[in-house]
């Protein structure tokens, strides 16, 4: 199992109509990477007006169910940080922007 600390950080979030965004920084605990294939998505992203998370946090990525992703070990993310972004499909939704397909 993976500690905390080991965790990858979320280094950025440009998507604006996510509740845990504040001025491009996640303030949720720890998201989670779903989706479909082709299109990794921030399963932690939620389009209220009302700005939740924590007032002081780095996220972390919690899991990844992006089993064709080249970072996933283990259903958990590898890769040293992600970034999360508007995606290509659907621009008011938020995807893993570091996702990569094996």
């Amino acid at each position: 199992m993976t500690t905390l600390m080991e965790m990858p950080e979320v280094t950025s979030c440009t998507v604006d109509g996510c509740s845990y965004n504040h001025d491009h920084d996640c303030h949720a605990g720890a998201v989670t990477i779903a989706g479909v294939p082709g299109d990794a998505s921030c399963a932690t992203f939620i389009p209220l007006s009302t700005k939740g998370g924590l007032d002081k946090v780095v996220a972390h990525v919690g899991a990844c169910q992006r089993t064709e992703c080249v970072h996933n070990e283990d259903l958990e993310c590898g890769a040293q940080a992600i970034r999360v972004g508007a995606g290509p499909q659907d621009p008011s939704h938020a995807d893993c922007l570091t996702f990569d397909a094996r």
